[in-house]
């Protein structure tokens, strides 16, 4: 019998050292971009990105928990507008701050996670004219905590959070194209 507990207990350990292995292998910092074309001009895409009001129109984030509470503060749109949220386990709390607004290509907002999970990341949304279409890039930047790297070793945060970039810009591309 004290053989097995000896043998359970050292798979145990063994699994638990490749799994911190595994972990201290990943990058440092996560990056997730999506991008997509949108027939539209950047002043058109702009607004919707530029004003926090207006994510309730396209971010797949607001569908998630419809009972999310909300907070605004700050500037209106634009350089220095904050948006908070406090939801349930699907969309968890945090807050936003847009700190850079070049209208109409770039904005980069700053994006501190609370909850589940404390992370602090850069997002930068970019609309470049191409001919008749806008090239819309959303990219999300910031450091891997260890606690970020072990989650990696058994989910593709990249899949994960590039399916809902890539949702929200299929939705920013329906409501800008009409």
């Amino acid at each position: 019998m004290f053989d097995v507990v000896v043998i359970i207990a050292v798979i145990l350990a063994v699994a638990i050292a490749a799994v911190l292995v595994l972990a201290a292998t990943k990058p440092d910092t996560l990056r997730v971009q999506r991008s997509i074309d949108i027939k539209a001009p950047p002043e058109r895409i702009f607004p919707m990105v530029a004003d926090f009001h207006q994510w309730l129109n396209w971010s797949p984030y607001e569908q998630k928990d419809p009972a999310m509470k909300r907070s605004y503060d700050g500037a209106e749109r634009g350089e220095g507008a904050v948006y908070a949220w406090n939801g349930d386990k699907n969309v968890g709390s945090g807050r936003m701050e847009i700190l850079e607004a070049a209208e109409p290509q770039k904005i980069v907002i700053k994006l501190d996670f609370f909850t589940p999970f404390e992370g602090h990341n850069t997002a930068e949304f970019t609309m470049l004219p191409q001919g008749d279409v806008t090239h819309v890039t959303w990219l999300m930047h910031g450091p891997a905590r260890f606690v970020t790297k072990l989650v990696q070793v058994f989910l593709n945060l990249d899949n994960m959070i590039g399916k809902d970039f890539e949702a929200g810009l299929a939705n920013l591309k329906r409501i800008t194209e009409k």
